[in-house]
């Protein structure tokens, strides 16, 4: 099976431009090709998880990724896939994104010298001189055209901006500059980017003729990648700060049935055999399956020892081991307690288990909060300093969210 081959049974693909040319230049390792992420906060989440796959998964072909940051395009909303405009960010905010960014993206891709690049689109769009974009890159794009495109028409009822207006020209511009320069000669993006990267090899062959070599791939970013980067709570990031291994391990832990394969195909690196033969599974072998999943996933972004305590942690608490060496913890202080005491609500929002006091009445009076393994139903209860004791408490909210307590 040729590598292309192979990233279509594992459902990666959506559409593409010049499919043969793409096949001889990926199955061969000779393509150079970029995705963009948008530094809106200083984490990756999963929903980048698909790209960083696909990133590896082509470089050790001998492929040549370029992770494009939008230090430019971050400056001003993106439109696509949304019905509101983006918050804006100050510069300094999105540098800061921009290093967190490098430092995630190293874990997958190998940006030794000549083997990958991280590149800012800041050091060319903000330095562009207006009246230089109208004359060069305005006549190469149709105003007609752009309005047809799906993520132009979700705004225009509510309003579009001109502002967001000026973003597919801004993306079609990375394209472009990023061929002159490094001889980027492929860009891959999700569903709602199409109609921008389409925007991209369009200028590419307005300005450098039409035998510029420029290529386009579309894939599922948007509609599986995107979805699966997002919970009830919010976006599981891939900082352990901001999401630990255990609940980064859970919450694959958690995928529905119907995903765990689908999961298993387009994320993890198991060979597809072996993938193929739980096809089939049913019952106690999908938990296998998912246990699988969640481990294979954790050990790539959080390294292998994190994923064995993440894997013995949640056998310990969810198959009755009792053992909570392995639980993510919140550590109070002394501080924390008045009188010897601290109150649940307060507890539950520390420990990250609830968003605000309000939220955990609700969880603590619906019956969805326990102590090992005590249901509490007061939300005027308290814990106090000596029952946590030096072993520790654990607190559950609902079935899956779950946090040791312990005091410094």
């Amino acid at each position: 099976m040729t590598l292309y081959d192979e990233l279509v049974e594992r459902g990666l693909i959506a559409q593409v431009t010049d499919e043969e040319e793409i096949k001889e230049l990926i199955n061969k390792g000779e393509a150079t090709f970029y995705i963009g992420f948008d530094p809106t906060a200083d984490s990756l989440h999963v929903g980048h998880f698909m790209a960083l796959c696909l990133m590896k998964r082509l470089q050790a072909a001998g492929n040549k990724p370029i992770a494009l940051v939008g230090g430019g395009t971050g400056l001003i909303g993106d439109p696509s896939g949304r019905t509101d405009m983006r918050q804006m960010l100050t510069p300094e905010m999105i540098d800061h994104n921009v290093e967190c960014f490098k430092k995630q993206m190293s874990r997958f891709i190998d940006f030794s010298e000549g083997k990958a690049r991280i590149v800012n689109n800041k050091d060319w769009l903000c330095d562009l001189n207006y009246m230089e974009v109208l004359r060069e890159v305005g006549p190469h794009f149709s105003v007609n055209r752009m309005l047809a495109a799906e993520c132009y028409k979700q705004r225009m009822e509510k309003g579009l901006t001109f502002l967001e207006f000026n973003y597919m020209i801004m993306q079609s511009y990375d394209f472009y500059m990023l061929y002159q320069k490094y001889g980027c000669n492929m860009q891959f993006g999700g569903d709602d980017q199409w109609s921008n990267m389409l925007g991209g090899t369009e200028l590419i062959r307005r300005k450098l003729g039409k035998d510029a070599y420029a290529m386009t791939i579309n894939l599922l970013l948007n509609s599986e990648g995107k979805k699966m980067g997002k919970t009830q709570s919010g976006a599981v990031w891939l900082d352990p700060e901001k999401t630990s291994p255990f609940d980064f391990y859970q919450y694959w832990r958690n995928v529905s049935d119907d995903d765990v394969v689908k999961c298993l195909k387009m994320l993890t690196f198991l060979p597809l055999d072996e993938i193929r033969a739980m096809e089939s599974w049913e019952g106690s072998q999908l938990n296998e399956a998912k246990d699988i999943l969640a481990y294979e996933l954790t050990k790539l972004v959080h390294g292998e020892e994190e994923a064995e305590k993440a894997r013995k942690g949640a056998k310990d608490l969810f198959g009755g081991g009792g053992d909570s060496a392995n639980m993510p913890e919140t550590l109070l202080t002394e501080d924390d307690f008045e009188d010897g005491k601290i109150g649940l609500l307060n507890l539950l929002v520390k420990a990250g288990l609830a968003p605000s006091n309000g939220e955990a009445r609700r969880n603590v009076q619906q019956g969805g909060v326990s102590i090992d393994g005590e249901k509490v139903s007061d939300p005027r209860a308290t814990v106090t300093r000596e029952s946590i004791g030096e072993k520790g408490i654990v607190i559950k909210r609902g079935k899956k969210k779950f946090m040791k307590i312990v005091v410094k």
